[in-house]
């Protein structure tokens, strides 16, 4: 008789007896179950009010824009041209905004490249070519291969390919890897709608201080009301939308920007005596001192820095040189698979020296 094979922790084992049936395979990958827990209505009324938000100033724009533009300084092309330019980028946020609620940020099962073979016969097969052996490469809480720069979302529970953070304003769902140009893009037009129509309402509250009678007394007051409400989404969303395209310059997801104890797992191996530290070192063990140059090391190790430009390229998914153009104005796919990603080819040499200022701190 062939000996046994070592257990595969793929394998089904199920003991079956008169009272009971136990089945001890694991659910392989997230794919099983995408979408996480099942979401109840509450769960969406922060993205109910991120909508309501949106559309609350445009009752009194279209005030505005008819008692000023139309009835005060009686220019018909202009106000056609505001009507144009706002609901053009409207349409464009909401177009965004359907996608990232839509799609699935990232799935890490799906590989198209696969001969053909469809989503349902890959929630069962893992991806050949690939080694999840390594440190961080398999999920322990949903037991499935976990590719580089794949995070799990402990609210979703399931793990996302490339995942920048999770967003209760968008429906409760990730941003990822499939999600993250088309967030990008709502994030830039709310941006541009802001200050569009608050340069708009600035040029209609200083003709209505500069001549109080020549208007209905109402539009001041819708003025006032819409231009604070655009200063302040301006600021907040294009601050937000800022700290996101330097994160682009330098090829970074907000996980990854905000969580310095991950280059840890990147480290080459450590020697194997004259320290107490893993291979690789977790966090926990860390000293302070040694917490300290993990810290100042993440300022500088950026692993999948490849230059401004194919950063770009990287993140939006253009591939000729006026690209930009169609990005700017519709969201775009990232054009890699989401698995695998360019290395800066800088980062090894930073690593081995980080490698080598924690075992000396931890031989003191």
């Amino acid at each position: 008789m062939a000996p046994r094979s070592p257990f595969n922790p793929v394998e089904t084992i199920s003991l079956q007896s008169p009272s009971f049936s136990v089945d001890f395979s694991p659910k392989i990958g997230p794919s099983s179950d995408p979408e996480g827990p099942v979401k109840r209505w509450y769960h969406y009324l922060p993205l109910c009010a991120a909508i309501l938000l949106i559309l609350a100033p445009h009752p009194s724009w279209l005030y505005i824009l008819v008692d000023y533009h139309l009835k005060t300084i009686h220019r018909p092309a202009l106000f056609v041209t505001h009507l144009v330019v706002t609901y053009t980028l409207t349409f464009m946020i909401f177009s965004s905004l359907i996608v990232c609620v839509a799609r699935d940020p990232g799935p890490v099962m799906l590989d198209d490249s696969k001969n053909g073979r469809g989503e349902e016969e890959d929630e069962t097969l893992l991806t050949p070519h690939e080694d999840y052996s390594g440190p961080g490469r398999w999920c322990r809480k949903c037991w499935g291969p976990k590719p580089e720069r794949t995070h799990h979302c402990s609210v979703c529970g399931r793990c996302v390919l490339k995942m920048d953070h999770h967003c209760p304003w968008l429906g409760g769902k990730c941003i990822g890897h499939r999600t993250y140009p088309a967030f990008l893009h709502f994030l830039l037009c709310i941006t541009l709608l802001a200050i569009y129509i608050a340069v708009v309402c600035t040029f209609a509250l200083w003709h209505a201080f500069g001549d109080p009678f020549a208007m209905n007394e109402l539009m001041p007051l819708h003025a006032i009301f819409v231009t604070f409400f655009a200063v302040v989404f301006a600021l907040v969303i294009g601050s937000f939308y800022g700290y996101h395209l330097y994160l682009v310059l330098i090829n970074q997801t907000t996980i990854e920007n905000l969580s310095p104890f991950l280059i840890l797992r990147h480290l080459p191996p450590l020697p194997r005596t004259g320290h107490d530290l893993s291979d690789p070192p977790l966090e926990p063990e860390l000293s302070r001192s040694q917490r300290h140059l993990v810290r100042d090391a993440h300022g500088y190790i950026r692993l999948y820095d490849v230059g401004w430009r194919r950063n770009f390229r990287q993140v939006f998914g253009w591939s000729h040189p006026y690209g930009w153009v169609a990005t700017a104005m519709v969201w775009r796919a990232d054009v890699r698979d989401g698995r695998t990603f360019p290395r800066n080819p800088k980062s090894d040499e930073l690593l081995a020296r980080l490698a080598t200022e924690l075992v000396k701190d931890d031989r003191r």
